[in-house]
């Protein structure tokens, strides 16, 4: 007999939801939920792989160990001993810096993630790595100076804007990103139907350009001189009510001077757009009854990363679109924790890596830094690690060297459910069970969402009598590492609190307690029951004006104007000149498919099937200029590396603009990716110099990278034979 089961795909930030149907232990069917509040029935192909994930045989279903080049089973309690001896005799002997640890995004989509940062908290060390430092430290950085706390990363009101204005974003693939918008396709159509404008400025003519009223091809890393060109239009022509800005924001005077030379004829050959348009996308911003620009990862992945945001920030505000419905605002989730983040510390540099080059943010340092403090001898070396969710050995730049390196640690665990490009390192691998086999409300998400909502994750499936969730895995760490006297004692102890304390049931407590929760409202509050018995998920409403009551700066304000960043423009505007590398004469820049999701869904045959997706996009005169036709093998190089990878030829990218998407190269040896390792696809990250990092936050620059692109003297990459690919030492 079949049963459906209503729940959420926890494979990208939509979190849309879908009704799953079994028969007989097995997956049959997965479609939207036509009564999810925040979804309604939208679904992309990726949430159809819940079913394949869960199912893969390649998914580890019990702990391993390394034994030589291979793995072998183990149980759990043979495998916390030997990580508990391991990882405290080496703290015992190096100091708790020497345990490094790494967060992928994965874990975000998990309750568990607060497991994760006890279990982070727990190893005392600095050497704390994250994903964030690779996609949205920027938002943050620039969120933190200017509002007072990292979390309070505006939330585009798409759902009720007149001017929609998408920068460096794709929506239409992504259904959002630090803005959750399932179903951002018909959202985006909805602005047209009432009467509203969408533009998007990107380098390429981008699934969500297609849908938009224009498409403005800005130059890769232009982004910075545009926004300070369409500043100065709204400051020189007074276009913006400066008695309400001086209300809300702090810092109007030195906002003024900053862009009083930023002219849009000045920028325009550095934007790669002409002063004309920049000119009108001002004033037509200015003019709309409501307006918001959404930036994502395009220009956080950038040396202007913050910059950028910050200057999209300032322009939404002194348009008066802050805070306001059809602009940017914030979220009001289940549990507030954007009402409290303001009290956390948040210090920039409070340590830095071991070379002094990179700063701790948010208590972590940046990923650009893992591999030179692996490998680097003396005090302070990392000789151990924990990487829980991650594959850095795809997502990161390392020029290569952070193969190496992870190989070479004394001792490295791995909380992951496959042998990937980076576990495939690791002396022991503890996977958790399927997302399918779990319940949960994921409190990150909503706190990003477009309409305020509550949704649980019912399980699908029941877990394994030896199963183990990501939750469980990290307490059990956290007994491991912590000091104990006692321990045999004290741990069963401590073991024992933890198995009562499941982040489902702090989760209650917390809704309990927070806006919606019956502390606060009575008997006609929300409850976690009552949540998990509404068909869909509980609706709270559209957002609201709340700006007042969360921002914590000490004079509760907007901070237009924080010394770094003026500072920082200044420098970015002195050197500013036409773009140029010796010896490259294209620019690199990232690109998204809606049937990926960085490497994870690369074992799944139904998001493979088809073309091949790791293909270098150009442009036909760039293509022709080179002697390069359509499926060609073209070597990609860089100063620090190349890759081969097929041509793709399309008129929708800029001139001098090459895209090559991310997270492929599964052929390394030793793989446990039946599917993936058989696929063709290079990895992006060993053409950018993991020297190159914004400034201001740290984060990897890796859009814009120069590179050059000629014929491939090696073989086919569809071929089956893998060909030369080079990590060239600085």
């Amino acid at each position: 007999m079949d049963k459906t089961i209503a729940r959420q795909c926890t494979l990208c930030e939509a979190h849309c939801g879908i009704l799953v149907t079994v028969r007989d232990s097995e997956v049959t069917r997965i479609e939207g939920n036509p009564d999810d509040v925040l979804s309604k029935g939208y679904i992309c192909p990726k949430a159809t792989a819940m079913g394949g994930l869960h199912h893969d045989p390649d998914r580890l279903r019990t702990p391993v160990r390394r034994v030589g080049d291979a793995f072998e089973p183990i149980s759990w309690d043979a495998a916390f001993r030997e990580i508990g001896q391991r990882l405290r005799a080496i703290r015992s002997a190096h100091g708790p810096s020497a345990i490094g640890m790494y967060l992928g995004n994965p874990a975000a989509h998990s309750s568990s993630v607060m497991y994760g940062a006890l279990l982070r908290a727990a190893l005392l060390t600095r050497n704390f790595f994250t994903a964030s430092s690779i996609d949205q430290f920027p938002q943050e950085f620039a969120a933190w100076r200017m509002f007072g706390s990292n979390v309070l990363m505006p939330v585009t009101d798409i759902d009720r804007t007149d001017r929609l204005v998408v920068l460096g974003a794709n929506p239409a693939v992504s259904n959002g990103s630090i803005t959750t918008m399932p179903g951002a396709k018909l959202r985006i159509r909805e602005v047209g139907k009432r009467g509203g404008t969408v533009v998007v400025i990107d380098p390429r003519r981008t699934e969500t350009a297609r849908l938009a009223d224009e498409h403005v091809a800005v130059r890769p890393g232009g982004d910075v001189f545009l926004l300070l060109a369409m500043l100065h239009v709204l400051v020189s022509e007074a276009l913006c009510d400066e008695r309400a800005v001086r209300a809300q924001c702090a810092g109007w005077d030195e906002i003024t001077a900053l862009v009083a030379t930023t002219t849009p004829d000045r920028m325009a050959p550095l934007a790669g757009v002409d002063a004309g348009t920049i000119r009108r996308l001002a004033r037509e911003h200015a003019a709309a009854p409501s307006a918001v620009i959404y930036a994502r990862i395009g220009v956080c992945q950038q040396v202007t990363g913050t910059l950028t945001h910050w200057l999209v920030n300032t322009i939404n505000a002194t348009t008066g679109n802050l805070d306001r419905a059809g602009g940017q605002m914030f979220a009001t989730p289940v549990v507030d924790a954007a009402r409290y983040a303001k009290y956390l510390p948040m210090g920039h540099g409070a340590w830095t890596d071991r070379s002094g080059t990179h700063k701790s943010f948010r208590t972590e340092l940046p990923v650009a830094a893992l591999a030179a403090d692996i490998n680097a001898p003396g005090p302070g070396q990392i000789k151990a690690m924990i990487t829980y969710a991650g594959n850095p050995v795809l997502s990161t730049p390392q020029a290569g060297t952070l193969d190496a390196a992870l190989a070479s640690l004394e001792f490295y665990v791995a909380v992951d459910m496959y042998v990937t490009e980076t576990t495939r390192h690791a002396d022991i691998i503890l996977p958790p069970i399927s997302a399918l086999e779990r319940e949960e409300l994921n409190l990150l998400f909503p706190i990003f969402s477009v309409r305020n909502n509550a949704r649980y994750d019912a399980r699908v499936f029941e877990p394994p009598a030896d199963g183990l969730e990501d939750w469980q895995i990290l307490a059990r760490l956290v007994t491991e590492v912590v000091p104990l006297p006692a321990r045999t004692l004290t741990g069963r102890a401590l073991n024992a609190v933890f198995a009562q304390l499941s982040p489902l049931r702090l989760t209650a407590a917390a809704i309990a307690a927070g806006p919606y929760g019956v502390l606060r409202r009575g008997r006609k509050g929300l409850t976690l029951g009552k949540i998990r018995d509404t068909a869909g998920g509980v609706d709270l409403g559209p957002l609201r004006p709340r700006l007042p009551e969360l921002i914590g700066t000490d004079d509760r304000k907007v901070q237009l104007a924080p010394t770094d960043f003026l500072a920082a423009v200044r420098t970015v505007l002195d050197d500013a000149a036409t773009p140029t590398e010796p010896g490259y004469d294209l620019q690199l820049i990232g690109r998204r498919h809606l049937r990926s999701n960085n490497s994870w869904l690369h074992n799944i045959p139904a998001m493979v099937k088809g073309r091949d997706r790791c293909t270098v996009l150009m442009h036909p005169d760039d293509a022709a200029a080179r002697g390069l036709a359509e499926g060609d093998p073209a070597s990609v190089e860089s100063a620090v590396g190349a890759i081969v990878v097929p041509v793709e030829i399309r008129d929708d990218i800029r001139v001098g603009v090459v895209a090559v998407p991310h997270g492929w190269g599964h052929r390394e040896p030793g793989v446990g990716w039946t599917v993936a390792a058989a696929l063709p696809g290079r990895n992006v990250n060993l053409l950018h110099d993991p020297a190159r990092t914004d400034p201001l936050s740290g984060t990897s620059a890796v859009n814009n990278t120069w590179v050059r692109v000629r014929p491939s003297a090696g073989e086919d990459p569809a071929s089956g034979r893998k060909p030369e690919v080079t990590a060239t030492p600085r």
